[in-house]
């Protein structure tokens, strides 16, 4: 890492941990906190009252990350605001559900096809401009326009409901997205992908100071929907969007058994699972919060590092073919 992106992942740390303690300050001073969901685990009464909406922090510094990265050299303005476009309008309909949430003091806010309909509203002309200027799947394979449009309408949906999914246990989806973009800093070699992850690492390491067991502010879908949205663009910006698969790879199993749960239930009126998502599972197994995220952490690492070999072995084999 040059001294430049040292610097200003240093900046950014300070500076989340700042807009994080301020935040609350603010929610306990006014009573603000997180409504608990009621058919979530029992245990999870105690946690009700946290202050939530940890990523309007990460929201409120990205102009300032865009410019500063700029000013300081390391990526074009250009690249920049194109890269943190579609993490910005995911992170606003997060925040719309949580502020929706807040004012009926309720654990739910959006129904589920509301939320859908302003996730496909905010994905679709950010996917359509994407695969009109070229999307890529690997370096040398282009997806022609109307397949990239879909694709990345498919997975931009996908990866928010899934990350969203994933933050249910106390440091879980922050741990797992670090681990993901630590993948993005090494192997990407677009300034604009490497010094957003960099930055990106900053601001979650200050929001899991506050967010490891036992949590003093929770992501909030805020906070799910910015984090997705930014992976699944950093992994546009590089030309690879087939890495999407190993850097979500814990997100992707959690969405998964959340689906086979339903279709169970609905289809044959049986559980799979104690409940979903599959971290929800092992709670009621009795294992304790810390235990599950560490384990669940290894798993992402495990599954993510035999993807990215096998993906990074395709490029070898085939890439100086194009």
């Amino acid at each position: 890492m040059s001294l430049k992106l040292l610097c200003l992942a240093l900046i950014f740390f300070g500076a989340a941990l700042c807009c994080q303690d301020a935040l609350i300050l603010w929610a306990h001073r006014f009573g603000v906190g997180q409504a608990i969901k009621d058919y979530g685990p029992a245990a999870h009464i105690k946690k009700s009252g946290t202050p939530s909406m940890g990523g309007a922090a990460a929201l409120a510094l990205t102009p300032f990350l865009v410019v500063s990265s700029y000013l300081a050299g390391t990526a074009e303005l250009r690249d920049m605001a194109a890269l943190w476009v579609y993490p910005v309008i995911c992170a606003l309909v997060g925040l719309a559900d949580d502020l929706l949430k807040l004012r009926s003091k309720s654990g739910d806010g959006f129904s589920s096809l509301g939320k859908l309909f302003l996730q496909l509203a905010v994905t679709m002309p950010w996917a359509w401009w994407v695969a009109s200027g070229g999307v890529y799947l690997m370096p040398w394979i282009p997806i022609p326009h109307p397949y990239g449009f879909a694709l990345l309408s498919f997975l931009g949906v996908g990866i928010m409901n899934a990350v969203n999914v994933t933050d249910g246990l106390d440091g879980l989806a922050a741990s797992a997205m670090i681990l993901s973009l630590c993948a993005v800093m090494l192997l990407s070699d677009v300034p604009s992908a490497k010094v957003s992850s960099v930055a990106g690492l900053a601001i979650l390491a200050a929001f899991l100071w506050h967010n490891a067991n036992p949590a003093e502010l929770f992501m909030g879908d805020v906070g799910a929907h910015l984090w997705a949205g930014l992976l699944l663009s950093l992994c546009v910006e590089s030309h690879f969007v087939m890495f999407v698969f190993p850097l979500a790879f814990l997100f992707g199993v959690e969405i998964i058994t959340v689906a086979i749960q339903i279709f169970a239930i609905r289809g044959f009126g049986k559980k799979v699972f104690r409940m979903s998502p599959l971290h929800h599972h092992f709670e009621l197994c009795g294992w304790r919060e810390p235990k599950i995220v560490a384990r669940f952490c290894l798993a992402h690492l495990a599954g993510m590092v035999a993807l990215l070999i096998f993906l990074l072995t395709i490029f070898e084999l085939y890439g100086g073919r194009y």
